[in-house]
């Protein structure tokens, strides 16, 4: 067995074992959340920042709160609107008729045949 200037278990550009001397660590802190399907989750922040409400779950991707007795429910995403949903929102029915006149008559301009 080979004893001398031997360095085992590193690579080339791995960092060392010890700390610098001049390195302070950033004080930091644990927070908890849970989500509703009682998944736990620990981030670190550091200690100066305040802690989110309400952090997604890594698991589920559920929110998850600070509170483990009373976690947040499922957030209710917005309904998924079609373009003439939005159209309506925008529109009148009488601005909608008048726009759909203008397009068919030009239309049928277009095609050569008479506009009613």
């Amino acid at each position: 067995m080979p004893i001398g200037n031997v360095i085992r278990g590193t690579r080339v550009g791995s960092a060392p074992d010890h700390r610098a001397e001049r390195h302070q660590p950033a004080p930091c802190r644990t927070v908890a959340y849970w989500c509703r399907n009682d998944h736990h989750t620990q981030i670190r922040l550091a200690a100066e920042v305040e802690a989110p409400e309400v952090w997604d779950c890594p698991r589920c991707g559920l929110p998850a709160g600070r509170d483990a007795q009373n976690p947040p429910g499922r957030a209710r995403p917005e309904p998924y609107k079609t373009h003439l949903a939005y159209v309506k929102e925008r529109r009148t029915a009488e601005e909608g008729a008048a726009i759909l006149a203008e397009a068919l008559a030009d239309l049928r301009r277009r095609r050569g045949r008479p506009v009613s």
